[in-house]
C-alpha cells in the first residue's frame, strides 16, 4: 500500500533564459513500511525532491500525496500541522533549538502542535535512542552522534507516516554514523513507517530496500535491492 505518491513534480528556479531545472517531472510511490535510498551526485536534484515531500518547499508543478492527503492543496497553517503530524525530518546539522535540552528538542513537535506530552511514548524513545541518562543534557552538553539520536527521537515522537533523512551520517564519524543508520532502521520496521535516506554513502545504501537514482533533476534507475 502506497503511503506517498509522487507524480510529475518539477521544480525551476529563475525565468527566461536563466531558468534552472532542478526537478524534472519525477513519478515514484512508496509503500508504508519500505526502506528507499535517493543518491545521486551534487546538484543532481534529490536534497529538491525531499525538501518537496517534507513539505518545505513547494513545486513549481506536479503533486505530492502522503496517507491520501494532497499536500500542495492545503493552506501554510493546515501544511505545518500536516507535516509535524505526518512527516519526520531528520537533517544533516541536526537543527536542535540550543536552549531545549534532549527530551524537550523531542517533544517539540508534540508542543508545537499544542498537544499533551505523551510522557510514556517520550520514555520509550529515550530508551530506544540509548540517551534516558541524557535526557536533561542541553544540544552543546551531547556528542555529534547523540544530538543527531535526539533529532531521530523528535522525528519519531508524533509516529509520522514517512521519515525522510537527509545526509544523516554526513557530519558523524563512522560509529556514530552506523548507529544512526540502525537506529532509523529499527524504527522503519518497529514502527512500520517509511523511511526515506538521501545519501553518497553506498554502503548506506545498499542496506535499503531500493535505490532511486537522481541525475540532472530525473530518476534514470529505480533498483529493487531486497523484498
Amino acid at each position: 500500500m502506497a503511503v506517498l505518491e509522487v507524480k510529475d513534480l518539477t521544480k525551476t528556479y529563475g525565468k527566461g533564459s536563466v531558468t534552472v531545472t532542478a526537478l524534472d517531472c519525477v513519478s515514484l510511490s512508496v509503500d508504508k513500511g519500505e526502506f528507499v535510498a535517493i543518491v545521486g551526485t551534487s546538484g543532481s536534484g534529490k536534497s529538491t525532491l525531499m525538501h518537496l515531500i517534507g513539505g518545505v518547499d513547494k513545486p513549481t508543478s506536479g503533486s505530492v500525496v502522503i496517507s491520501g492527503k494532497e499536500i500542495f492543496k492545503q493552506n501554510e497553517s493546515e501544511m505545518a500541522i500536516f507535516r509535524r503530524r505526518n512527516i519526520g525530518i531528520v537533517y544533516q546539522f541536526y537543527n536542535l533549538i540550543p536552549t531545549l535540552t534532549a527530551e524537550e528538542n523531542i517533544l517539540l513537535p508534540c508542543l508545537l502542535d499544542n498537544r499533551r506530552p505523551d510522557h510514556g511514548k517520550l520514555k520509550k524513545i529515550l530508551e530506544t535512542i540509548g540517551l534516558t541518562d541524557r535526557a536533561k543534557h542541553l544540544p552543546n552538553e551531547l556528542s555529534g552522534g547523540q544530538q543527531q539520536r535526539v533529532a531521530v527521537g523528535r522525528a519519531l515522537i508524533n509516529d509520522p507516516a514517512i521519515i525522510l533523512a537527509d545526509e544523516p551520517t554526513g557530519n558523524l564519524d563512522s560509529k556514530s554514523g552506523k548507529e544512526v543508520i540502525d537506529l532509523l532502521k529499527l524504527s522503519n520496521k518497529m514502527y512500520n513507517q517509511a523511511l526515506i535516506i538521501i545519501t553518497h554513502d553506498e554502503r548506506i545504501a545498499r542496506q535499503a530496500d531500493r535505490i532511486i537514482t537522481i541525475s540532472d533533476g530525473r530518476i534514470i534507475r529505480d533498483e529493487v535491492v531486497r523484498r
